[in-house]
């Protein structure tokens, strides 16, 4: 049985880090370099980078930072934002990313998934998925939409099948923002995560709305999530990347201790 992750993810707006609820009312919040360095040190287990304005600005992911965050953590850094193509996908891992998160970019031209997955190698290609939810419909059967450009576009565009389309195109992992759920700090939304898990054979990431040590639990137990992200429980100084990982190992949840 393999592991679960706890990875913590840093929204980066103009090199500073950010946080939103449900996508919006963004604030500067601090600097993502020191914020790495800490969770690393921490024993955190994997590492998040988005630039959350790359793709409504249309504009490459800022390496400097990338670069900046990669000195300073020997973990798994995965980062996101604005990739559109396997150079871009290049630079970043040339920057220290590991893997690359593709989202916008990909749901307007699907083949770039494949393309990155030829280049880099699925393992290290992460299909990276906006969902808010709406009423079940022909086009949403799931009740579940894709959103891109930083949950600014509704696309009309059911998130299971694109979860399994990805799949089939070569992402070797998916991260699943439920914007309903984003910065609520009341819970993930175990339904969407629980259902996109079990259509698929790759690990699936719950992303949004983790609030509390059990909200984690919840996500890799029924959610059936292979690794949780936080954002604002560690962020604010509610909880250390240490004690989320003691509480989910006392519960009974492989994790990676090194302490």
């Amino acid at each position: 049985m393999l592991s679960k992750r706890l990875i913590a993810c840093l929204d980066v707006r103009d090199g500073k880090l950010a946080k939103s609820v449900k996508f919006v009312d963004t604030k500067d919040i601090g600097d993502p370099v020191e914020k790495a360095r800490e969770y690393y040190l921490d024993g955190l287990d994997e590492l998040v980078f988005y630039d959350i304005t790359a793709s409504s600005d249309k504009r490459n992911i800022m390496l400097d930072v990338v670069e900046a965050v990669a000195e300073q953590v020997f973990i798994p850094l995965s980062v996101g934002g604005g990739v559109r193509s396997v150079a871009d996908a290049t630079d970043l891992r040339l920057a220290g990313a590991e893997k690359i998160n593709v989202n916008s970019a990909a749901v307007q031209r699907p083949a770039l998934i494949a393309e990155c997955a030829d280049a880099i190698g699925n393992q290290n290609v992460v299909l990276s998925m906006d969902i808010r939810r709406v009423d079940a419909s022909d086009a949403c059967p799931s009740g579940y939409e894709i959103v891109i450009n930083g949950g600014r576009t509704p696309v009309g565009r059911d998130a299971l099948a694109w979860a399994l389309e990805g799949e089939r195109l070569g992402a070797g992992e998916l991260v699943v923002n439920a914007i309903d759920a984003d910065g609520t700090r009341d819970g993930y939304e175990l339904k969407l995560t629980a259902l996109l898990a079990e259509a698929v054979r790759i690990p699936v990431v719950a992303s949004g709305g983790a609030g509390r040590p059990e909200h984690l639990y919840d996500a890799l137990t029924a959610g059936k999530a292979d690794a949780a992200l936080v954002a604002s429980m560690v962020h604010f100084g509610d909880y250390r990347v240490s004690e989320l990982k003691q509480y989910l190992h006392d519960r009974g949840v492989k994790m990676r201790m090194c302490w």
